[in-house]
Parts: C-alpha cells; structure tokens; sequence
C-alpha cells in the first residue's frame, strides 16, 4: 500500500533546535589550522547563527511539500518518495536515488528541468529521513536496490530508468543488476571504481591518473567518516542526535571537500534539517556498516547488461575502464564543473546530461 505523505515538522521541534543551537559548546582549535584539521570554528559559528536565527524551515517545508509525497512500506521497512508526474506522455520513469549525507531535497533545482520528460520518482534512501530509522539490520546496497525496485513496480512502472549519486550510484546500478528487463538505463555521477591490484596503470591517461592520485588522497585523508561509520555508528549517533552544530559539523564538511560549486546556504540547511527533524543521522551511518560487513559487496559479480551513462564532475575520480567491468559504459561526460553534489551544484549540467542519456536509448 502507498500513502499520502506531508511533512510537518512539529514547532516545539523548531523551538528545540533554535534553543539547543543557542547554547552550542564551542570548543576551542588551534589558531592558523583551517580547514587541515576540521571544520573551522568560523565557519561553524557563522553557520550555526544563520540556521539559529534567519533560516526559514517553515519556507523550506512549503517547498517541499509542493512535491507530491509518499510512503510506502517494504521488507518491514518504510520508503519515503516524491512522486512528479510529467505531463509529457511520452515521458520515462526515472527514479533517482541520493548520496550520503544527501537527501530528496538535493534534486529541488532539477525538477522542473526534467520534469518534462521524465516521471520523477526522488526516493529517499533506507534509514535516511522520512526513510528512517532503520527497524532492522541487513540494509546493504543490493536490499535497498531489490526495495526501490519494488517502489516502482508499486507504481506501475514497468520500464523504467534510474539515477544515483556516490552511495545511491551504487544502488542504481545494482537496481539494473537485479531487473535488467525493467531499467532501461543507468546514469550515475560521483560513482567511485577502484583498481585491482592485477592492473597495469602504465597505459592510463594523465587525467585517469590524477584521478588516481585524487582517489588515494581520499583515502588517505578523508576517510575518518567512512571508517567511523562502517565500524561504531552508534558510538557517532549520540553525538549527532544530541547536537544540532555536531550534526551540521558532520555534513557540512563534506559539502565543503566533496564541491567544487557553491552549494545554496538554505538548501543546505533544508538537507541537513531533514537528518535532524528525523533523528537518522545514526541509522545513515548504520548504512555503511550494513556495506562494510556484507560479504556479497565485495564478491565478483556477474556483469550487468544494462546502458550505464557517467556524469564526471570535476572532483570525481572515476576511470572508465573501471567502470566498464561492472557494466557496460554506453554514454561518458566529462564536465566542466561540478562536484559529487551535481544536481544542487550544476543544475543545468546534470539535467542536461541525463536527458541526453536517456535520449540517446
């Protein structure tokens, strides 16, 4: 069963967090470190007094609520949407699935760019938001994949493309994995392949090696959220529950180091506000220990069939010949902006390129 849904945040909700942001704990940092060590204490203040004192949830909420909503549940799990239907009758079912620390709200700029061709289906992923908290352990990617594709067989959708971000990437393209007769296509941006240790790297472009150099940065230096959250996610949760500027701390960064376009303060604001009204930052860091300790995650796979389109933001570090051996790589763009948050950073280059995709099927 699929029910209407509204969000309706509670203004005793809204007068907690103002009052808990009021009485924020500043700790102190070392003068001269930046952003070496950390979010800097700043950066933080001025984006702590905003949310406290001139954000506007009310608006924010009437936002995104003029997006038809829904839940439904699946596997003893419930699954949030946005539901646009085009008014294009030629238009494909596209349902898109987000990045961590993202959110449905991130896809905002694009809807109105893609709504002429595509039924847009903005899911919310399992244990994220209006998704959320998990009830059950298990969410890996590919139980996640099997539920949304469920949500669109729900919706009557037989054929039908998908979209994905970094950790929702993976999702998409699993979710063409599992129903090859029914995902016409898949188009991803920050999607992240690794080498084998067997490859030889001599052959690679200079940009596929700047990639690589850029991936093993990465791993070097900005990973302490990955390994936190795939190994003590609730030790992590009862600091982020707890404490709005710890929260915002916590995702803030990310769109500060994963960008390379400025990302629109509200709506920034709106995507963390929707963790904290929820209470799911502990069960979206749940998700990557449901990734860490899966053993079919990391176990060979059967490649899929299906088209798989790639929108390179300027940050990513992803090489082709990586992505190739998991699916067949039909539509490749290099962009001239962009980072892994392209929808909310370069709307226009994101819509584009998945039109042009699925255009091209």
């Amino acid at each position: 069963m699929i029910s209407e849904f509204r969000i309706d945040i509670p203004q005793s909700d809204l007068d907690d967090l103002r009052d808990r942001l009021a009485r924020t704990r500043w700790t102190p940092e070392i003068p001269g470190q930046g952003w070496r060590r950390g979010v800097p204490v700043d950066y933080m203040r001025d984006l702590v007094t905003y949310w406290e004192r001139e954000f506007d949830w009310r608006a924010a909420e009437a936002r995104l609520n003029a997006l038809p909503q829904f839940r439904t549940e699946v596997d003893g799990q419930p699954i949030h949407f946005a539901h646009v239907r085009s008014a294009n009758p030629d238009a494909v079912p596209l349902l898109i699935s987000h990045d961590w620390p993202g959110s449905f709200a991130l896809y905002l700029p694009v809807v109105e760019a893609l709504r002429g061709d595509f039924h847009l289906v903005l899911a919310s992923n399992p244990g994220v938001a209006f998704s959320g908290p998990l009830l059950s352990e298990g969410w890996t990617t590919s139980r996640s994949a099997a539920a949304f594709n469920e949500v669109m067989a729900r919706l009557g959708y037989d054929r039908y493309g998908v979209q994905g971000t970094g950790g929702g990437a993976a999702i998409a393209v699993e979710m063409g994995r599992q129903r090859p007769a029914n995902v016409i296509g898949v188009h991803v941006n920050g999607h992240i392949t690794f080498p084998f240790p067997s490859d030889d790297l001599s052959s690679l472009t200079e940009a596929e090696q700047d990639r690589l150099r850029r991936l093993q940065e990465f791993r070097d230096d900005k990973m302490g959220f990955n390994v936190i959250q795939s190994t003590r996610p609730q030790t992590l949760a009862y600091a982020l529950h707890d404490s709005p500027a710890g929260q915002l701390a916590w995702i803030a960064e990310k769109f500060v180091e994963w960008t390379d376009s400025e990302i629109d303060r509200d709506l920034l604001l709106t995507n963390v506000s929707l963790y904290w009204f929820t209470g799911t930052a502990g069960s979206s860091a749940n998700l990557y220990w449901e990734a860490a300790h899966d053993p079919s995650a990391w176990a060979p796979k059967e490649k899929s069939t299906v088209p798989l389109g790639v929108a390179l933001g300027v940050t990513d570090i992803t090489v082709r010949r990586f992505a190739e051996r998991d699916t067949p790589v039909t539509h490749w763009t290099e962009l001239p902006a962009g980072g892994n948050f392209l929808s909310a950073e370069e709307p226009k280059l994101f819509a584009d390129d998945v039109r042009a995709f699925f255009g091209e099927l």
